[in-house]
């Protein structure tokens, strides 16, 4: 883990190519994540008028423009980062688990729209695939995440809202699209196996993750024990 904290958004960019692998936020593993590694004064602070400040969830686009590395929901569908050096093989791994949506299936309907369009944020992509009705949110959510664990949709950048002034505000909407349209096909699709991949992420975490059991190496990965 990073012994020096991190205060500014390059050095981010710097540590996400290093480590390879990083969540956003905590996740369980002590010092694994980029809200362990920054500052304390870049974490989530309440202003006294009600708003707040974050510069870590504010870095995020600008950490994606900067480093081209991926960023989705990859691991227990939690958002991390990963570089890519890394993206090759965990993306090549990562789908011999998931296989491509089955044809006539949502998720394979919401790729073929993003395919169509592009990119698009995720009301417009979720709209644009029919789920405009009561209760369809977490359900459309739910096939996204899936999609993300298996490295078929990726977030390209955050979109946000500007108020009257222009001024950004808000949390910010995710801008999902193809890793192929973002990184290029023969990026998604290294010339190795699976197995090779796997053996080579295995390798790599027990280094960046040392001391942790086999099992938890397997759980990030994507195995289900």
């Amino acid at each position: 883990m990073r012994q020096e904290l991190i205060h500014t958004c390059p050095e981010l960019v710097d540590y996400i190519n290093e480590i390879g692998f990083l969540p956003l936020l905590r996740m369980g593993i002590d010092g694994w994540s980029a809200e362990d590694a920054v500052d304390e004064e870049c974490q989530y602070t309440r202003l006294p008028d009600g708003g707040w400040e974050w510069p870590l969830w504010e870095w995020k686009g600008s950490v994606l423009r900067e480093s081209r590395c991926a960023y989705g929901k990859f691991f227990k569908r939690k958002a991390a980062f990963v570089s890519s050096e890394w993206w090759p093989d965990f993306c090549n791994y990562r789908r011999s688990l998931y296989p491509y949506p089955e044809e006539g299936s949502v998720e394979e309907a919401i790729l073929a729209t993003l395919k169509s369009e592009g990119s698009l944020i995720t009301r417009e992509l979720r709209a644009a695939c029919g789920f405009t009705g009561p209760k369809m949110r977490s359900r459309f959510d739910a096939y996204l995440t899936r999609l993300e664990m298996g490295c078929y949709i990726v977030t390209e950048d955050f979109i946000y809202p500007h108020d009257r002034h222009g001024r950004e505000y808000g949390w910010g909407w995710s801008l999902l699209t193809t890793p192929e349209s973002l990184f290029g096909r023969e990026a998604c699709s290294p010339n190795r196996t699976p197995q090779e991949s796997y053996d080579r992420l295995l390798d790599h975490f027990r280094k960046i993750l040392p001391y942790m059991p086999e099992k938890t190496y397997n759980s990030l990965l994507g195995i289900k024990s």
